[in-house]
């Protein structure tokens, strides 16, 4: 089978058969076009190549190519190709056509992941820096809020719509990685801020959070998606605000995930529903939290170094 063909079934398989997001499926197809660029650096036709002329030489090099990019990329990104080579090549295996073995490309070990995380006084003073009287502000502080309070992923916020919410119960169902759904929940603040934004808007749109730099003249002609916030809006934005209250981490929406988990970890939290109320497959991606802050450690240790 030809490389190409064999690209667009398995794209068609992710999507069909495995249920996928869009997300995932998108990343995968930009891994595999990254590897059919490579094949035409090296004057390879990616339309007439066949998938079983795929060695661990190719592979191999493919990965050497990645690092020589004009873009520096780090040991994460570049398994994660890898990654997606290999799961293309475990496909091909269960359809039975005959490539390289999926178990022949290795990982690179790269270093424990670094979690940055917020202290109780720097989220007092980024929480405190937001001027609440526009209605620029009331969806700010409301996004900042509901992410810290809740843990979501930032693409879990920003597909957010507002007959997703449930402000009385203060708690939600949201879709995670691998399309599974899990509960969240809501403080009695983010909650409120959540209600006085929604308050303070007039528009027929649904998503929960959206842009705001339109006329008043155009709303009711604008469509739901092109209103809605972007992951890369969000970051900016909360950057901006920890850069005003004197921030100075490196910081992003992620930055108050890793928060609420720390926070969690910190009052005494079982690691098992801190694995939950993240939607982590594994209690292993949960368990980098331990490596920062460990309240008996730290306990531990001011008991007996005086």
């Amino acid at each position: 089978m030809q490389f190409q063909e064999a690209h667009d079934s398995f794209l068609n398989w992710l999507e069909v058969i495995k249920n996928k997001s869009p997300r995932t499926i998108e990343q995968y197809n930009r891994h595999l076009t990254k590897f059919s660029e490579y094949l035409e650096d090296k004057n390879i036709d990616s339309f007439t190549y066949k998938v079983g002329d795929i060695t661990l030489k190719i592979a191999e090099w493919f990965r050497s190519h990645l690092y020589k990019g004009n873009k520096k990329i780090s040991i994460v990104t570049a398994n994660a190709y890898m990654i997606t080579l290999r799961s293309f090549l475990k496909y091909l295996e269960k359809q039975g056509i005959t490539s390289l073995s999926p178990t022949s490309i290795d990982l690179v070990k790269a270093e424990p992941r670094q979690v940055e995380f917020l202290t109780e006084e720097e989220l007092e003073r980024l929480f405190q820096i937001v001027d609440s009287s526009t209605l620029i502000w009331k969806r700010d502080i409301a996004i900042m809020e509901c992410i810290y309070s809740t843990g979501l992923r930032i693409s879990e916020l920003t597909g957010l719509n507002r007959n997703d919410m449930n402000l009385d119960t203060k708690e939600f169902a949201v879709r995670g990685k691998g399309r599974k759904i899990r509960v969240v929940y809501l403080t009695e603040r983010s909650a409120l801020l959540i209600k006085n934004y929604l308050a303070a808007r007039n528009d027929h749109l649904s998503p929960l959070f959206i842009r705001h730099n339109i006329s008043p003249d155009n709303i009711d002609i604008l469509e739901d998606e092109r209103m809605r916030l972007s992951r890369f809006f969000i970051t900016g934005m909360i950057k901006k605000y920890a850069l005003k209250a004197n921030i100075l981490k490196e910081i992003s929406a992620h930055t108050l995930r890793h928060s609420f988990a720390t926070t969690l970890l910190n009052n005494g939290a079982d690691l098992r529903g801190i694995q939950e109320m993240l939607g982590h497959a594994s209690i292993t991606t949960t368990q980098v939290y331990t490596h920062v802050t460990n309240p008996k450690l730290k306990q531990m240790h001011k008991k007996f170094m005086k």
